[in-house]
Order: C-alpha cells, then structure tokens, then sequence
C-alpha cells in the first residue's frame, strides 16, 4: 500500500513514512492510493471474532509489507489493558438504539483505540530504523491524554502537547499535566483548539524546524488514527448487521477524523449505512452540509469542549474523495479556505457528501435533557459529547436500520455537564481517583509560533 497526499504535490510514500511524517511536505494528509476492499467471504468469516481478530484483517491491507507476527503482538498488547473484555461493548438503549462505548482504555476515551497501537507501531519503526522523533499534538482534550499515555516513558520520542488554556475539562487537563515522566510536555496555549492546530500546522511547514526537530505527529492529521478507529465500525456493524443489513451510526465530531473512518469502513466492504455528523453549536459542518459551503465562524465555548472546532482537519480526506481524489483542485480549495474562511462545494461534490451522510444540530439545552433523560430511563449516565451523538440518532435514526451512536468519552471526565444535568457526578475509575490530587506540570505560552518552537527546540530531549 502506498499514501499519496490529498493536495497531490508530496511525494508517494510507504505506510512507515506515512506514520512517521504525519503531514505531507505540501500540506496536504496523507491517504490510501486506493481503498482496499475486503472479499465478502473475509467479511463473513469476521462476524463473531474478537476484536484483536478483527484488527489484524483491517490492517492488514494498510500496513504494507510490516511483518504480520509482529503487527498481531502489537494489537494484543494494545487492548490488553482496557477495562471490558469486548474491548468496545455495544449496549443496546432501546428497540432501534445502541450505544458503543468506545472508552474503557487507560485514559477513559476514544482516542485510546488508535493511540495505544500508534505507540507501539512508533517503537516499533523507530527501533528498526535507530531514531528517535519528536511528537507535537494540537488537543482539544482527548487526543493530547491519549498521546501522553502512549508515549510517556518511551526512549525514542519527547511528546508536546498543545491545548487552549481553560477550555478543556479539569479531567482532560490533569490527565495531561500529572504524568511525571521527563520525556512529555503540556503546552497550554493562549488561544482556541484552532489555534494550536494552526501551530502544529505551521511547525510542520516550518521545514527547518520540522527536518531538525524530527517531527512526527499523533493528531488525527496522522493517516494511522482513522486507520486503527475503522475496526470498531467493522466489529459493530457485523455484531448487529452481519453481511445483510447496513447499519447507521451517529458520530459526535469535531475533526471530523473519527467519522471519516466510519466512511472508509463502508468504502471495505463492512455494512456501514447512513454516517450521522452530530455537532454542538460550532456547527460548522452541519451547515456545510446543509448549505454546501463550509464557512469559518467564531468558536463558541460549550459543554462538549472537544467538539469546539471550526477547522475541522480530517474534511479534507473526505473532500479529496468528493473531488474525485484530484489533488490540484483541493489544494486550491483549501487555499480559498485559508485566504477568504469560506470554500463552496460543487453541485457534484454536494450530492456525494449526501450519498452516506446527513448532519444535527444540537444545542446546550437539549445535550442536558438527552444526559438527564437517559439516567432517568435506563439508568446509563452520558458524557455531553456521547449526548449530542444520541440527540442526533433520534432525530436522523431511519425506521429500517439500526441506529449506533458512539460513547465517545465516559461522563466521568466531564463532571460539571454531568452534574449540572443529573445533580451528581459520576466518579472515576479506581485506577484514577487519586488524579485531583497528583501535582500537575504545564507551561503557559502565547498563540505565537516563535515561541512555541523556541520551547520544544530547548526541551526536546534535554
């Protein structure tokens, strides 16, 4: 398998430099030449098998010529110390709903499922090729957790972590800011979630900087992150649909990556139906669904902090597809974005994006009442982010297809929506409820990329 760039100047590379590099050298990420597709006899031997099973047969085809003994004992090792042995459960919630609860890994969200394996898979590279590299990840509060917990410790790679100060949740903060290992840094920007993605951004079109630093990136800029994110459509949709009906899903989102790789699910072979793009009030994409033009506002503080996005980064991937995978005429569209904050979809770009994808809207009040009415009627308490992806399944849910909603985080990491919903707090796990007491370690810098730099350029492997 090759990777070639979704503004289609970079250089095609090879799976290893694909999760290396993180972002193409022309700004573009970095997807599949072709989606491999599964035979339906491969499919249908799927249903049923754990989870790991699974992995290995999706991966497969992405991973190139990496050694297939050496993959399996990756993904073993990766899901061996999550907290449910089905390692994603699905809890049925009604007579059409389902609820996937894609948050018992070490650090309680979803982001656990492609991290864990994106370290090892890191060592693993890294080690055959003797180099170290420098991690730098934009959060706005799962991934930086779950990038920290997978890297903490590791020889080969100093991770850096931006997040915008005060607008994560104090769970989120304190899982970045507690590790004690000296090989890992939180960076609390003064600015927005958009603004530190900007800063990653910039970094690795910084060549200089990006060639002497050994970059490498986690976010869901990183190709292996929607890779390792399309096993749990594949293990869903065989355990409700088998090979026989498509299943819907609704996809709390903000970067767009987590549903993407529900797309690529279907692209497979899997029997994925209708992806619902669920979004707060920073609606951005709904609208561009709705309207067929993408428009950047001003981002709106909520109670799902890690969908206050309005560059929602992994559009772009889907967009090359609708724009029939030519390079040129995305790089030009992104261009427009970047210069006038709007990009219009083509007529045929607006019937393909409709061809699999619908989107909701859902406000403060109703993400509360879909939290309290939940508790009240089947005794399951919801993060806001899992909220807002129900309240959208109820409303887009289609009367001949099973609805799953993705669990996207567990309600413990966000205390105060929870509270202010129910009146209580769900606690945390055991295995973190010492976290409010452990010392925290952040550095505070501006929105200015001099600085940004100046500080990795000191501490990286000091």
């Amino acid at each position: 398998m090759k990777y070639i760039s979704t503004r289609g100047a970079a250089p095609i590379v090879g799976f290893e430099d694909a999760l290396l590099a993180g972002l193409a050298r022309d700004g573009g990420l970095y997807v599949p030449e072709e989606w491999p597709v599964l035979s339906p006899d491969v499919i249908r031997s799927l249903q049923g098998a754990p989870y790991e099973t699974v992995a290995l047969e999706v991966l497969r085809p992405f991973v190139g010529g990496m050694d297939m003994v050496a993959l399996k004992s990756m993904i073993d090792r990766a899901y061996a110390g999550f907290g449910h042995r089905a390692v994603v459960p699905l809890v049925q919630i009604d007579e059409r709903n389902w609820v996937l609860e894609l948050f018992h890994g070490p650090t309680l969200a979803f982001k656990d499922l492609a991290m864990q394996l994106i370290g090892l898979l890191f060592d693993h590279v890294l080690e055959a090729r003797n180099e170290r590299v420098t991690i730098v990840g934009a959060t706005s509060g799962d991934t930086g957790s779950a990038a920290i917990e997978a890297f903490r410790g590791k020889a080969r790679a100093d991770v850096f972590i931006l997040y915008p100060h005060n607008r994560v949740s104090e769970v989120q903060r304190r899982q970045m800011t507690t590790p004690t290992e000296a090989n890992v840094h939180a960076i609390a920007v003064e600015g927005d979630f958009d603004d530190c993605q900007a800063l990653v951004k910039a970094m690795f079109n910084d060549f200089e900087f990006r060639d002497s630093m050994k970059l490498g990136a986690v976010n869901s800029i990183n190709w292996t992150r929607v890779m390792a994110q399309i096993v749990y459509y594949a293990t869903s949709s065989l355990a409700l649909g088998g090979t026989e009906r498509r299943i819907d899903y609704s996809v709390p989102t903000g970067n767009f990556g987590d549903i993407f790789a529900g797309y690529v699910a279907r692209r497979m072979g899997f029997p994925v139906g209708e992806l619902v793009i669920a979004t707060n009030e920073n609606d951005i994409l709904h609208r561009t669904v709705e309207t067929g033009r993408y428009e950047i506002e001003g981002v709106t503080q909520t109670l799902t902090p890690s969908m206050d996005i309005q560059v929602s980064s992994n559009f772009e991937r889907l967009l090359f597809d609708l724009a029939d995978r030519e390079g040129q005429a995305v790089a030009q569209m992104m261009d427009e974005l970047k210069t006038t904050r709007t990009m219009a979809l083509s007529q045929g770009q607006q019937d393909r994006l409709h061809d699999g994808f619908s989107s909701a809207r859902v406000d403060r009040a109703t993400t509360l009442e879909t939290i309290n009415q939940t508790r009240r009627q089947i005794g399951m308490t919801l993060d806001p982010h899992s909220a807002v992806g129900l309240a959208a399944a109820r409303r887009k849910a289609r009367p001949e297809h099973p609805m799953v909603t993705l669990a996207t985080a567990h309600p413990a990491k966000f205390p105060d929506a929870v509270r202010e919903a129910i009146g209580v707090e769900t606690p945390l796990p055991e295995r973190m409820a010492d976290l409010y007491e452990r010392p925290e370690r952040m550095t505070i810098l501006p929105n200015d990329l001099a600085a940004i730099e100046n500080f990795i350029r000191k501490e990286a492997n000091a």
